[in-house]
């Protein structure tokens, strides 16, 4: 048996992705047999929440106690040195493979109640391949009996045609930045990205720049659409793009992964809150009993 579970391929045209059972991880995505996202191969364990789901919180959430609908959480850690706990607990969970078709998957995980997070909760993914790329629609369903918080988040990490990312350019239309501190957690301060290293409404070059960095105020399309782009060395365009349920971004230049892996391609993330949202209830999302939620992002490749 494989580490990750069932191996679920669907493909459509020149394009294949292959899911993994555990975690509902985006093992893989190519087109026109170029990888798409830098994925890992079916007997490793993902590095540094490679492609997988963030929930129910994203990024990091501070150890020690947290409280909501008079229960407690008790999160221990996985980064003893910041004292937090990183990217959810789904990502090393089995889930249910509910559909399969030759280019749609469907899977969803039942989350019950742990002293980090002591609600239960149903997690839906679908993983779609059309004409426009690949679109990973997300729901939420809250099966407990109180109101339930949760974040939502992915780490796809994008892979160029050139060994770094240092050839690539990053256009990335959003205003804000998020402050942290030495932990890596959200001070609760704004700073305005212009005339700062993160100033990307302008594509241009990310080569020199160290990027672990949370984005917000976000500039969207007519549709409410908020689109990424990074442009590699060869002019390939890698386009991700994320609904109004989604309200931050972050961007990861993996300068702190093992140097087989550093800074060989850029995460782009897809967030509905900030790191420690369960703790500062910063753009938390919080349904009531059987309410549901769903949010969508997509990537698309140039050919």
């Amino acid at each position: 048996m494989l580490p990750s579970g069932q191996q679920i391929e669907i493909s459509l045209g020149d394009e294949r992705a292959v899911i993994t059972e555990v975690g509902a991880t985006l093992r893989t995505y190519e087109k026109a047999g170029r990888a798409v996202v830098e994925g890992f191969a079916p007997h490793e364990i993902p590095d540094g929440c490679r492609n997988q789901i963030c929930y129910p919180w994203v990024n990091r959430v501070g150890s020690g106690e947290w409280s909501f609908s008079r229960r407690v959480a008790h999160v221990g850690a996985d980064n003893v040195v910041s004292r937090t706990l990183n990217h959810g607990l789904v990502r090393w969970r089995p889930f249910a493979i509910e559909v399969v078709e030759p280019s749609r998957c469907v899977l969803s995980c039942v989350l019950f109640a742990t002293p980090d997070y002591p609600f239960v909760t149903m997690l839906g993914v679908e993983y779609t391949l059309d004409a426009a790329g690949l679109s990973v629609s997300s729901s939420v369903t809250n099966l407990d009996e109180v109101d339930v918080p949760f974040t939502l988040g992915y780490h796809p990490y994008f892979a160029t045609t050139s060994p770094t990312i240092d050839g690539a350019r990053l256009h990335l239309p959003a205003r804000s930045y998020l402050e942290v501190d030495d932990r890596m957690l959200p001070t609760g301060k704004k700073q305005s990205v212009a005339d700062t290293p993160f100033d990307f409404r302008e594509p241009h070059a990310v080569e020199g720049v160290v990027l672990d960095v949370t984005f917000t105020d976000l500039v969207r399309d007519e549709s409410g659409l908020f689109t990424a782009t990074m442009i590699d060395a060869a002019g390939v365009a890698t386009r991700v793009s994320q609904d109004e349920t989604f309200s931050y971004f972050q961007v990861f230049s993996a300068d702190t992964l093992a140097p087989a892996r550093r800074r060989t391609s850029l995460a782009l993330e897809p967030m509905t809150s900030p790191a420690d949202a369960l703790r500062s209830h910063d753009g938390l999302v919080t349904l009531a009993p059987g309410q549901r939620w769903s949010g969508v992002w997509r990537v698309q490749r140039d050919a």
